[in-house]
C-alpha cells in the first residue's frame, strides 16, 4: 500500500494508474506539469488498510484527512476556527431513525416510488439537516462577501481590482445579475465589503439590498511574496462571517463571493486541499486568453512552491485565500452548527466550503451544492467533496447567482414532504400488492 503513495505508476503504465474499485484515475504523472498528486499529499499518518474502500484520488485524500484530523495539532486548529466563529460542533444529520421516517413520509405519498427523483433526495436531505420532519424553507437568505485579493497584481485576472467595489455598489443597488435573481426568487440579498482596497463612501445607502461594512483590511497581501493573511486575520474574517450569518432570519441561507483574483486563491485552495494538480483546477476566470491562463498557471505554481507548508485548512486559507473566502468559512460553519441548510454556489464558495468541511466534515451534511461551474476546479472539487450539484447550467459568473437560482427547488422539495396528500388521505389506491 504504502507503495501507492509513494512510487506511482509512471505514464506508460495507464491501466495501473486507474482505481481497481471505481475505475477513477489516480492523476499520477510524474512528467506532467502538475506533477504528481501522490508527491503532493504525504501521509502523514499511515496510508488506508488494503481492501477498505476505494483508492482513487479524492477517496485517500478523504482517508488521509480523516487520520489529519484526529492529530492534536488538527484537533487545535479545529478548536481555534470553531472558538473564533463562536460555534458549538457542528452535528451530523444522517440519523439511521430519521432516515427511515422520512423514507416513511415519502412512501406514502401519491406517487409511485422515487418519481420525485433528486428532488425526493434533496427532500431528504432537507429535513435530516434541519431536523425537521416536514422541513421548513420558507425564508431564503444570500450572503454575497466581496474583498480584493494582492494576487490581483500579479496578473491573474483580466479585469482591475478596482472592479471589486465598483460591483459591490452594483450589488447594493440592484443592477447586478444576483440582484435581479434575488428578487425574481424572493430572496433576502445582504451584500457583504469584507475587504475591499476602496470602502463604499460614508452614508453609502443600499437600494433593494442591506450592505454590511465589515471589512477586515483594504485586500489581501500578494500570496506570491508571503502570506495573503495571517491567521489573526483569518480567523477575525471567519468570525465576522459567522456573526453576519447569525443575525440572519432565515431557514435557509446562500453564500456567494465577488473579488477580483479570487479564482485564482480558489485553484490554490482546491490543489491544496482536494488535493489535485495545479492545472486541473485553474481556469479562465474572469475570462482570461491563452496568454493569461498561461501567466496565471506559472504564477500560481510559483505560490503554491513558495508555501509547501500550507498544508492544514487553516494555514491554507490564510496563505492563499482572501477575506471573503474566510467569511465564507464562518457563514458556513455557524449556519451548519445551527441546523440552517447552507446553498453553496460556484468553484470559489466551493473552495471556502472545502477549507470549512476539512475542519469539520459534519458540515457537508447540512450544505446543498446549487451547480457545477464552467471552471474545470469546480468539478474537483465537488468530486473531493462528494458532492452532486443540483443544476449544470454553464454559469461562471460567482456572486451566488447559482444559488439563488436552487433556491426555488429547496421551497418546493420543502413543500412537497409537507403539502403532498398520501394515498390515505387523498383516497388513492396505492401500489398493488403481488398476488399470493
Amino acid at each position: 500500500m504504502a507503495a501507492i503513495l509513494t512510487e506511482p505508476p509512471g505514464p506508460s503504465d495507464p491501466a495501473a494508474a486507474r482505481c481497481a474499485a471505481c475505475g477513477a484515475a489516480f492523476g499520477c504523472g510524474i512528467g506532467s506539469a502538475g506533477g504528481c498528486w501522490c508527491a503532493t499529499l504525504p501521509a502523514l499518518a499511515a496510508p488506508p488498510v488494503a481492501g477498505r474502500g476505494c483508492l482513487c484520488p479524492a477517496c485517500l485524500g478523504r482517508a488521509i484527512e480523516r487520520e489529519r484530523a484526529a492529530d492534536p495539532a488538527r484537533a487545535a486548529e479545529r478548536a481555534r476556527v470553531l472558538a473564533a466563529a463562536g460555534v458549538a460542533p457542528v452535528p451530523r444529520a444522517d440519523d439511521g431513525e430519521a432516515r427511515a421516517r422520512i423514507d416513511a413520509a415519502w412512501a406514502a405519498k401519491t406517487m409511485p416510488a422515487g418519481a420525485l427523483g433528486r428532488l425526493q433526495a434533496l427532500g431528504t436531505r432537507l429535513a435530516l439537516s434541519t431536523g425537521r420532519l416536514p422541513p421548513r424553507v420558507g425564508r431564503c437568505a444570500m450572503l454575497v462577501f466581496a474583498a480584493d485579493h494582492g494576487l490581483a497584481d500579479e496578473g491573474v485576472s483580466a479585469y482591475p481590482a478596482e472592479v471589486t467595489a465598483q460591483m459591490v455598489r452594483n450589488f447594493a443597488e440592484g443592477g447586478a445579475a444576483i440582484a435581479v435573481l434575488c428578487r425574481a426568487n424572493d430572496v433576502a440579498l445582504t451584500v457583504v465589503d469584507a475587504g475591499t482596497r476602496t470602502a463604499q463612501p460614508p452614508g453609502f445607502a443600499a437600494r433593494g439590498a442591506r450592505f454590511v461594512d465589515a471589512r477586515v483590511a483594504a485586500g489581501t497581501a500578494s500570496a506570491l511574496r508571503g502570506p495573503a493573511m495571517t491567521e489573526a486575520q483569518a480567523l477575525d474574517a471567519i468570525g465576522r462571517g459567522a456573526a453576519i450569518a447569525r443575525a440572519l432570519d432565515a431557514d435557509a441561507i446562500g453564500v456567494g463571493e465577488m473579488g477580483i483574483g479570487n479564482s485564482a486563491s480558489a485553484a490554490l485552495l482546491a490543489a491544496r486541499l482536494a488535493p489535485a494538480p495545479l492545472d486541473a483546477v485553474v481556469g479562465r476566470g474572469t475570462g482570461l486568453d491563452d496568454a493569461g491562463l498561461a501567466r496565471k498557471r506559472a504564477v500560481l505554481g510559483r505560490v503554491l512552491a513558495a508555501h509547501p507548508d500550507a498544508r492544514s485548512p487553516l494555514a491554507a486559507l490564510a496563505a492563499f485565500g482572501g477575506f471573503e473566502l474566510a467569511m465564507i468559512v464562518g457563514a458556513t460553519l455557524d449556519a451548519a452548527s445551527r441546523r440552517v441548510p447552507v446553498v453553496v454556489d460556484g468553484f470559489i464558495a466551493s473552495a471556502a466550503v472545502a477549507v470549512a468541511a476539512r475542519l469539520e466534515p459534519a458540515v457537508l451534511d447540512h450544505c446543498t451544492f446549487a451547480h457545477r461551474s464552467a471552471e474545470p476546479g469546480h468539478a474537483v472539487l465537488l468530486e473531493a467533496l462528494g458532492a452532486e450539484p443540483l443544476l449544470e447550467l454553464g454559469l461562471r459568473l460567482g456572486e451566488g447567482s447559482g444559488a439563488a437560482l436552487a433556491m426555488p427547488l429547496l421551497r418546493a422539495a420543502a413543500r412537497l414532504l409537507a403539502e403532498m396528500a398520501t394515498f390515505g388521505s387523498a383516497g388513492v389506491s396505492g401500489p398493488a400488492r403481488p398476488p399470493g
